[in-house]
């Protein structure tokens, strides 16, 4: 397009009776370079104020209709006045700034339609039906560093990491600590982008987002988007080039090769090449070849790649490497919302709260395909399976062989032979030495043996030890790339992408090889807890390990004297309360009264989830409250009102007189909060606190037979700790989906927190 002298175009802006504002714009809009957003900033107005001018001085020439061609036809009628009143004259050299910018938006409006059918809806796994991408798809987030390009050593990466602390944040393990950026927001920072991320990671959604906002102008709007599939390309018959091939696309939405090459000459195309790790090894070449061409005839474009994570090693110099982060909380939440309101279900906020009660598998749910898998499940039965090694056996068999065979991917790769049992079998092996050692970060050549010790037992397996290392590798790398299973956390050093997959193979080795023996040796360490549960799962018949998970238990606290007087009365204190509740569920409820347990009724209410804490019970509750509040109160006064408020609920509760006449003068004699007099109290509980104690604690023995000073040494209650610990992980095998006889799990209920004398008697009785 040619552009015009500025006095003429303001003649004619007074000869047509434009307003100031709308003579501005016009005036600007045919006499400047650039595109329609760099003019309205020059005029220091928005685009969309800039537009609305124009569509009035449109009217003012009377020319009507709507799109681009309106700028096109008032440009050539200037261009006719121009040459009829300066016939010796021509307008200014042509820059094609305007004319690309009115090109750029009659190709988009061209492609539209053919651009959403190609990426506007999706369709993964199981589902039956398509879904709107609109309706599902989540913001991403980008790592502009590449995690496995770090240069940290094992202990950086692991610190801070202690397994066996009950409080052990499992989704913090291997969480990523780099800035990140939105993923729009890195596609306009950096002209050409790979997008490199793991199996699932959401690479190609984000691309197909990418090509709709760029056609719809919600993002890029001076860009032609341009979305290819690379395998598709690559196993197209003819073999053509890549400009052949995005002039076929463009011909089929009636775009000309000339305007096609006219816009990406100038720099107009957005070129989005998705899939980059999904040709195939005797195509790569070529395609590669293809791309590096293409780039760099037309280099001013904006260029993404997507590609696998270690797929191999490409090499292009001009572009950024970057990585799709995992999701976090806030990105879960929002892809559950829209999944199920697309479903025009509400189960969204219970997932979410299931995932929350369910930290192994919320793991899964940072990786956006295994999250479509949760909500797949979720949305057949309202809640995930009783037995999560199925669930996690499922993810795993999507990740090895489901997600390219749904997209019909066919991988070239050194274990070609491995099938996916022996690739589970691999994995396994690789998890449980490793899991056993306590390592869930390894460093690359340690895998690699690992791998190697394996395969080389495979029919025509490599002997000699340096090509065998040299497969391992490759190995290594197919199974990170295809599957992600396995991921570089740091250069040379890797992991499971979860903890929760080297827990599922540890546990599937331990099945395979029938070591019960060994598990129920590390019935202490709080790392083993999920391999307890999923091994229990997997297994047949659990008899075997949920007896010898029974005798381990019994024995921790067998040979120390007290701890066994305290089992005796805990027995005998939950026998002299009537309640329906189950008799186990009784005895947990007073171990948890002890000092050691904090008042957790967690196991409690495991064993009878409708344990009845009328009475007896919550007569017994509020004392021990009582008891530990006025423990608390020289540190804390602001607590003294709960101390209050539970002894009230101590005689509200009780029934016994006799009970009430003693607690009531004891309560009689604390200063009362109303005062609100810290000072006054705290000189108060300073003279009379430990008295005041002694006194509680002799009406709780005398009435209630509780509220006893055992006297626990530190290894005592460790040793406590432990044992109580060891029976919920018993307890929450036998509640789980695993497969024991009725007599056995009846036996372990009724004899569970019992001392030993009374376990012995009742075998006796059994036999």
């Amino acid at each position: 397009m040619q552009l015009l002298p500025h006095d003429f175009l303001t003649q004619i802006a007074r000869d047509y009776d434009l307003s100031p504002e709308q003579e501005e714009a016009f005036v600007a809009r045919f006499s400047r370079q650039g595109n329609v957003d760099a003019i309205a900033e020059s005029l220091h107005i928005s685009p969309g104020a800039f537009r609305i001018r124009m569509s009035h001085v449109y009217k003012k020439f009377s020319i009507g209709g709507k799109g681009p061609n309106k700028a096109r036809r008032l440009h050539d009628w200037l261009i006719k006045n121009y040459q009829a009143s300066n016939p010796t004259s021509s307008p200014q050299t042509p820059t094609h700034e305007v004319e690309i910018d009115i090109l750029v938006q009659e190709i988009r409006q061209k492609i539209k339609p053919s651009i959403q059918k190609q990426c506007g809806k999706m369709k993964v796994l199981d589902m039956i039906q398509p879904i709107g991408l609109k309706d599902i798809y989540t913001k991403v987030n980008i790592l502009e560093k590449v995690i496995g390009r770090r240069r940290l050593a094992i202990n950086e990466l692991i610190q801070g990491c202690n397994l066996d602390a009950e409080s052990f944040d499992r989704l913090g393990f291997g969480k990523v600590k780099e800035e990140r950026i939105p993923g729009l927001e890195a596609v306009q920072k950096y002209d050409k982008l790979m997008v490199l991320g793991k199996p699932g990671a959401g690479k190609t959604t984000f691309l197909k987002y990418l090509a709709i906002q760029c056609a719809k102008s919600k993002v890029l709007t001076d860009k032609v988007p341009i979305f290819i599939t690379l395998k598709q390309f690559a196993e197209t018959q003819s073999q053509p080039s890549l400009t052949t091939y995005i002039n076929q696309i463009f011909d089929n939405c009636n775009v000309t090769e000339v305007q096609v090459a006219a816009f990406l000459k100038h720099g107009s195309g957005l070129i989005l090449l998705d899939g980059l790790d999904e040709v195939r090894e005797e195509d790569a070449d070529r395609v590669l070849t293809q791309i590096q061409a293409f780039t760099e005839k037309y280099d001013a474009n904006t260029f993404v790649i997507t590609c696998r994570i270690a797929a191999r090693e490409y090499t292009f110099e001009k572009f950024t490497d970057v990585e799709v982060d995992d999701f976090d909380d806030k990105q879960i939440r929002t892809f559950a919302t829209k999944w199920f309101q697309a479903k025009q279900s509400d189960l969204a906020d219970y997932l979410i709260e299931q995932l929350e009660n369910n930290k192994p598998i919320k793991e899964l749910a940072s990786n956006p395909l295994l999250l479509t898998l949760l909500c797949i499940e979720f949305e057949d039965s309202g809640e995930f399976p009783a037995n999560r090694a199925e669930l996690y056996s499922r993810a795993i068999h999507t990740l090895l062989r489901k997600w390219d065979a749904k997209r019909r991917i066919v991988r070239e790769q050194v274990y070609k032979k491995l099938s996916v049992q022996r690739k589970e079998d691999l994995l396994s092996e690789v998890a449980f030495v490793t899991f056993e050692r306590g390592e869930y970060l390894f460093k690359q050549r340690e895998i690699e043996q690992y791998i190697a010790d394996y395969i080389r037992n495979l029919p025509d397996a490599k002997t000699d030890p340096e090509a065998l290392l040299l497969d391992s590798e490759a190995v290594l790398k197919s199974i990170e790339a295809h599957h992600g299973l396995l991921v570089e956390r740091a250069r040379g050093i890797y992991s499971f992408s979860h903890l929760t997959f080297q827990e599922y193979f540890t546990a599937r080795e331990i099945v395979a090889k029938s070591d019960i023996g060994l598990l129920v040796s590390k019935i202490t360490e709080n790392r083993w807890r999920e391999v307890f549960l999923l091994t229990a799962g997997m297994m047949r018949h659990a008899d075997e390990l949920v007896q010898q998970m029974k005798q381990i238990i019994d024995g921790l606290v067998a040979g120390d004297e007290k701890l066994q007087r305290f089992l005796t009365w805990v027995n005998q204190k939950s026998l002299s309360v009537e309640v329906p509740s189950k008799p186990s569920a009784v005895r947990a409820f007073y171990f948890a009264l002890s000092p050691v347990r904090s008042r957790d009724l967690t196991l409690a209410l495991d064993l009878d989830r409708f344990l009845d804490l009328a009475r007896s019970l919550s007569l017994d509750f509020h004392l021990y409250v009582s008891l530990d509040l006025s423990r608390d109160l020289s540190r804390d006064f602001d607590r003294f009102l709960d101390l209050y408020v539970s002894l009230d609920l101590s005689l509200y509760v009780s029934l016994d007189s006799e009970f009430q006449k003693s607690l009531q003068p004891l309560k009689d004699q604390l200063p009362s909060p109303e005062n609100n007099n810290k000072e006054q109290f705290n000189q108060w509980w300073q003279i009379n606190c430990k008295v005041w104690i002694e006194q509680l604690r002799t009406v709780m023995i005398q009435h209630r037979n509780i509220g006893y000073n055992w006297q626990f040494s530190d290894s005592q209650k460790q040793l406590l700790e432990q044992y109580y610990d060891a029976n919920k992980l018993l307890v929450d095998c036998l509640n789980s989906d695993c497969y024991i006889s009725q007599e056995l799990r009846q036996e372990i209920e009724d004899t569970l927190l019992l001392p030993i004398a009374e376990i012995e008697k009742c075998k006796s009785h059994i036999n």
